[in-house]
């Protein structure tokens, strides 16, 4: 009971956050959406063996922790889960690619750990992007930024839905959860068949509890649009937001800032 609780408020954190006043707060959510657009777009566009070149774009997430007043744990917290799909996928390739890349001493490193490092690097700044656009635009907004911007109303529209089908998923395995415990005199432990039961009934009841959504949205005249919070005005200060990021993130992607600060470096002080 006590995990799905931590899960309802650690899902709910991120539109809590949205609500914030900062100034990336105020900005128009066509403006982040782009910028996180060109951002992912610059990372995952790296060579598989480059890692050292992907330091410098922890400065947007860094930079927008900061600006957006985000707690780094929680951001940390959401991102760390994507670890286990990120290492699935590159931890077998040091038995693959076996080509010594690195020398450090008498330590080799082969390419098969380099490029394992780099799936990781690449899927964190990236996931770590989508979820900070999502903590100082809030999703609803984000939907209206991607219709305005060109999706199909209808999948922007079930986006929507699918992430507040979430809520009513979690709501619902509380219940679950709390009769079932209520009922189970003090045992912890479920078996096999309680488990399988739980879950049919967990999810015909949220189909149920959508359904009756549905029909109550239809009743106060929903018609397939969906609004933001507020109103927004692309103005020349979303403008000027847009066009210095991306450009920033073009200089670090054809630029290997890592290295030219490194031969910097070791130039002064050798």
């Amino acid at each position: 009971m006590a995990r799905i609780d931590a899960a309802s408020l650690d899902i709910t954190q991120l539109d809590r956050l949205a609500l914030g006043d900062t100034f990336l707060h105020r900005l128009d959510p066509r403006a982040k959406v782009l910028v996180t657009a060109v951002f992912i777009i610059a990372v995952v566009s790296y060579g598989k063996y480059e890692v050292t070149a992907l330091v410098p774009f922890v400065l947007y997430p860094a930079v927008m922790l900061a600006q957006g007043r985000i707690p780094f744990r929680v951001i940390a917290r959401k991102a760390v889960f994507v670890l286990p799909f990120a290492l699935a996928i590159g931890i077998f390739n040091p038995f693959f690619d076996r080509e010594i890349l690195v020398r450090l001493g008498p330590l080799s490193i082969n390419a098969g750990w380099v490029s394992c490092a780099a799936i990781v690097a690449r899927s964190l700044l990236t996931v770590a992007a989508a979820i900070i656009l999502v903590a100082v635009t809030g999703f609803p907004s984000v939907c209206w930024a991607l219709e305005r911007l060109g999706m199909p109303r209808t999948f922007a529209v079930q986006l929507l839905f699918l992430y507040r089908y979430i809520f009513v998923l979690v709501e619902e395995g509380r219940n679950a959860s709390r009769a079932r415990e209520l009922r189970s005199a003090g045992k912890r432990t479920m078996g096999m068949s309680t488990f399988v039961s739980l879950i049919g009934h967990l999810l015909l009841r949220t189909w149920e509890r959508a359904e009756r959504i549905h029909r109550a949205m239809l009743a106060r005249g929903f018609t397939g649009e969906f609004h933001a919070r507020r109103e927004f005005r692309f103005t020349g200060t979303d403008l000027l937001f847009l066009l210095g990021w991306s450009s920033l993130f073009m200089v670090m992607r054809y630029w290997n800032v890592s290295r030219i600060f490194g031969n910097l470096v070791t130039g002064i002080f050798r």
